[in-house]
């Protein structure tokens, strides 16, 4: 009989923990969860809605497509959702949830509000998406930040920057996407692990990684 120690759980386990099966079979505290992140960006959306002009301006100043820094913050709930929740529909629905929360005290640019969420939401999703909803790293979280940009981008090309040349609105979208890969999914992955790290997302897979993180 062997007398050889078996290694615990946390010193094997490699990647990301999945939420557990089936994908689609969202649990009452996955739904109250998203509910609570929505609202809380939503809430940290409409604050920055009233402070970016100021960055924005200066960055537009010196080129105007560095404006798209000042966008990727309005990325990262998306990015947060679907890191936490880790089921189909999660990074879309927190994004959509948090526009209409940023839309109630109201914002210059009304109901459009809600079409960035919808197309930023359904960039990150494709994101997890492409990983089959089983990798949540850093790697993870910045290719949702980033794919969460483009089809934003293309839609102000429609609506807010339609004074532009296609290079101009082109070099919007490269620099719109790399902020989204760095702020939105950077950051998004640095505030997912702290909620995890201070226990706050016990009941997730996040939380779990935290604790076998750990654990000695």
């Amino acid at each position: 009989m062997s007398t050889t120690n078996t290694p615990t759980v946390a010193t094997t386990r490699r990647g990301s923990i999945r939420a557990t099966a089936p994908l689609l079979g969202w649990r009452t505290v996955d739904l109250l969860t998203v509910a609570f992140l929505g609202a809380a960006f939503g809430i940290a959306y409409w604050g920055w809605g009233l402070a970016y002009q100021a960055p924005a301006n200066g960055l537009g100043a010196v080129f105007p497509p560095l404006q798209g820094i000042t966008s990727a913050p309005w990325l990262m709930a998306g990015v947060v959702g679907g890191l936490v929740i880790r089921r189909p529909g999660a990074a879309l629905a927190c994004e959509v949830v948090a526009a209409l929360v940023s839309m109630l005290p109201g914002t210059q640019w009304g109901a459009t509000t809600l079409v960035s969420g919808i197309l930023e939401g359904l960039g990150a999703e494709i994101g997890f998406l492409l990983l089959g909803y089983g990798a949540f790293g850093l790697g993870a979280a910045m290719l949702a930040g980033a794919l969460a940009a483009p089809l934003e981008a293309v839609y102000e090309w429609a609506v807010y920057w339609t004074d532009w040349g296609m290079g101009y609105k082109v070099a919007y979208a490269v620099v719109f996407t790399v902020a989204g890969a760095a702020i939105a999914g950077g950051v998004g992955w640095l505030l997912t692990r702290a909620l995890a790290g201070a226990g706050a997302l016990g009941a997730f897979p996040a939380g779990q990684e935290a604790r076998e993180s750990r654990a000695v």
